[in-house]
């Protein structure tokens, strides 16, 4: 199990609100792809769907990080794997970035419902840091949010 994960995230929606998706790719430290996923989440707003695409990144860095201390349990090699101790979550909304690293307040109240989910999930997970990055370097996120726009809104 890889000691660190980077996740790029992206959310959209066509219109705001709208038609909205998500999208995630995980990597390991070395750079290789561990998956890649996308979901259709119905009428809501781009910053919602950003949220979301977050949420659904630090759930699944959780699940890594479970399995990988379950696997290790019924291990006799006390050496083997404890699952990812580092995250770092890349996403090209500045907004979410900026409320995620307490730099911005969370003045909307269902972005806060999200904040606040997404901080609890941060306490069982280990080092947890939010990357803004250009819309240029997070291009397989996106994407996976545009085919699932297509595929799911027309």
């Amino acid at each position: 199990m890889p000691k660190k994960l980077k996740i790029y995230t992206d959310g959209g929606a066509r219109g705001n609100p709208g038609p909205a998706a998500y999208g995630v790719v995980i990597y390991d430290e070395g750079g290789k792809k561990i998956g890649e996923y996308s979901k259709y989440i119905g009428e809501t707003t781009n910053n919602q769907a950003e949220y979301q695409a977050v949420d659904f990144a630090m759930q699944k860095a959780k699940e890594l990080k479970d399995s990988a201390i379950q696997h290790n349990s019924s291990r006799s090699d006390s050496r083997s794997a404890t699952g990812p101790s580092e995250i770092e979550i890349y996403s090209d909304s500045e907004l979410i970035v900026n409320q995620l690293n307490q730099k911005y307040k969370v003045k909307n109240q269902e972005l806060g419902k999200w904040f606040l989910k997404i901080w609890n999930l941060r306490q069982g997970i280990g080092r947890v840091s939010f990357i803004h990055v250009p819309r240029s370097k997070n291009k397989e996120a996106d994407r996976l949010v545009n085919e699932e726009l297509d595929r799911k809104a027309g």
